[in-house]
């Protein structure tokens, strides 16, 4: 480093013989352009390394007693140890300022920027380098796999997130790795073709390299391909892995000297698993996403204005699921309207768990393809058991189920369903999701079976879930496009449904009229309801408030349930009914009312709710 850096140091009172001793300085010679002392190289190795006594010497002509280490915008608190970039001080006006500040003199707020006009990076490398581990540092959460397979790929699809670092936001892309020399029909051909649509909507691509493995062949092919598919996009190299490298020979340098010759400028030293380096990365960056906001916030923001003001709906979180090779990955690319995943005939071809933001009639949907549903075994590992629990986390996680089946196999085997369909469409409604089944593959059918299969799936399903009435069925063709619209209408009206609440007076006029037409077996021993009531939405969720000790039956509850879906047309989500017994007073008690409230849920709604028992005196 330059002299800027050690006068960068002089600003903070720390003795240098103390930091020689501890190995924080290493290979300190004199700049001949320079008037004094030129670093190589830094290293911080513990926090508590920088002393807090030490006696006044001089170095070269320069006094030590008001030296300090300084790592750009480093801490202590965060152990950084390297740095491959040139201090701040050291930066000429290459970029010419890029406007740090904005022309009224304030930084850029990127968390007030409307998410459609945040800048797009790309995470772009060989196999198996770290780019899931750097996409899941920067979003802040773990949503792509992450494993170690050096023979394999994990990541096949574009995962989309909101990278947040530091006070910089923006949108990172993480791709499958990157063999340039594939076969354009196989697997990771297809991948490199969608890594090249995708980086002609990106301004900006990170280019991660092992730094414990150092520049292999298949990076400088990498490389190639960069400069030939992307000539005018920005690319930062960076050395991931790279905290082990610290070992006082000048490992840090020497790799980022070597990681140089791929010709994208000084590359970013950091470690995705640990965290360390990321402020170098936030110093490389911010400037570029600084600049290419100036040019365009002013341009969109009339545009988002508009947009706001129309998004007024809340976004539905819908699922797809299903056995593998069913055409999951093929309907999203049919709504999508573009090759968004990856698809083919290899069955378990999707491993992340991909969502993809669209708009349908004004509304916001984040869609989620998943991976094939199969019963996880104890001697099953690797990356396709976390795809499993990935598939399970996300039906957790969505409004809407969309259950896909495959129409060929249903017009083949004696029932529609198989065990694992059947899991997915009864967990859906043990959870509270509206639930839709979309059979797949009809192009395929003849008019007979396709007769056949229209008639059994709807028929099959009520049998196998009982308690849920009215599931809508929809049948299409993905490869052809044909029900994607149909089907997206039967997931909105299905949400609609989810959230329904009716008023406690439409309730209250509706009791009376249901009670009055069913049939009682002891009119005596009749359960009074006083009202009835609506307590929540996402699913519906009522209370029943009944005098006396006399309570609902199952019977009645089953009753009750069944003639809500009727009346207020709630086929196809689940509905869950509560009873409360208030009891009256005692003779000589107080005027106050003494209530008793015992809950109990609808006959086969659920399995993970407790019973409520609540004793509450007024």
């Amino acid at each position: 480093m330059s002299l800027a850096w050690l006068h960068a140091l002089s600003r903070r009172k720390t003795r240098i013989t103390t930091l020689l001793q501890k190995n924080l300085i290493h290979n300190c010679v004199r700049s001949e352009g320079s008037t004094g002392l030129q670093f190589n190289k830094g290293s911080l190795l513990r926090s508590k390394c920088l002393p807090s006594g030490g006696i006044r010497t001089t170095l070269l002509g320069f006094d030590t007693f008001n030296i300090v280490s300084h790592f750009h915008h480093s801490t202590l608190e965060y152990r950084r140890w390297f740095s491959t970039i040139p201090a701040q001080d050291d930066v000429c006006d290459d970029a010419g300022d890029l406007g740090a500040k904005l022309e009224s003199g304030k930084p850029v707020e990127f968390s007030k920027v409307d998410t459609h006009l945040l800048p797009t990076v790309l995470l772009i490398g060989r196999p198996n380098v770290g780019k899931s581990a750097l996409f899941n540092r920067l979003i802040r959460r773990r949503e792509a796999l992450v494993y170690n397979t050096p023979n394999d790929h994990v990541t096949r699809d574009i995962r989309e997130g909101i990278a947040k670092l530091g006070d910089l936001r923006f949108k990172v892309l993480d791709s499958a790795g990157l063999e340039a020399e594939a076969s354009s029909g196989s697997v990771l051909g297809r991948t490199a073709e969608m890594t090249a649509n995708v980086l002609r909507r990106c301004k900006f691509a990170l280019f991660l390299i092992d730094a414990r493995d150092g520049l292999q062949p298949m990076d400088l092919d990498v490389g190639k391909w960069l400069r030939k598919h992307a000539p005018e996009i920005k690319i930062i190299t960076v050395m991931n892995k790279a905290e082990s490298l610290d070992d006082g020979f000048g490992s840090v340098i020497s790799a980022a000297s070597e990681a140089c010759t791929l010709g994208f400028g000084d590359p970013v030293a950091l470690s995705a698993e640990t965290g360390l380096g990321m402020n170098d990365l936030y110093e490389v960056l911010r400037p570029l996403l600084e600049q290419h906001m100036l040019q365009t916030v002013d341009e969109g923001a009339d545009e988002t204005n508009e947009e706001c003001e129309e998004e007024s709906k809340l976004p539905l979180q819908l699922a797809f699921v299903g056995r593998p090779n069913v055409g999951k990955s093929t309907l999203l690319n049919a709504i999508l309207q573009e090759e968004r995943v990856l698809v083919g005939p290899e069955a378990g071809l999707t491993r992340d768990s991909v969502r993809v933001e669209f708009k349908f009639e004004g509304r916001t949907i984040y869609m989620v393809d998943t991976a094939g549903w199969l019963q996880r075994t104890k001697s099953e590992k690797g990356a396709s058991s976390l795809s499993i629990v990935q598939s399970r986390k996300n039906l957790m996680r969505a409004h809407v189920v969309a259950l896909v089946l495959d129409g060929q196999e249903v017009s083949k085997a004696r029932k529609s369903l198989t065990h694992d369909e059947v899991v997915i469409a009864r967990r859906a409604i043990e959870e509270g999701r509206g639930l839709v089944v979309i059979v797949n593959k009809m192009d395929l059918l003849e008019q007979r079976l396709c007769d056949r299969v229209v008639k059994a799936v709807p028929q099959e399903i009520q049998t196998i879930i009982p308690q849920v009435t009215g599931i809508p069925v929809v049948f299409v063709s993905a490869l052809e496009g044909k029900g994607r619209i149909e089907v997206m209408q039967q997931v909105i009206e299905t949400y609609k449904k989810w959230c329904l609440r009716l008023s406690t007076a439409r309730l209250n006029r509706w009791l009376l009229k249901v009670m009055s037409r069913h049939s009682w077996k002891d009119l005596a021993a009749q359960p009074k309801v006083k009202y009835f009531t609506q307590v929540k939405a996402r699913p519906p969720t009522f209370v029943a408030f009944v005098s006396g000790k006399t309570r609902l039956s199952d019977t009645d509850l089953r009753f009750l349930t069944r003639s809500l879906k009727e009346d207020f047309d709630m086929g196809g989500i689940p509905v869950r009914i509560l009873q409360r017994t208030v009891v009256k007073n005692a003779p000589g008690s107080n005027k106050t009312n003494n209530k008793k409230y015992a809950g109990k849920l609808a006959a086969g709604e659920t399995s993970d709710k407790r019973i409520l028992a609540v004793d509450t005196t007024t």
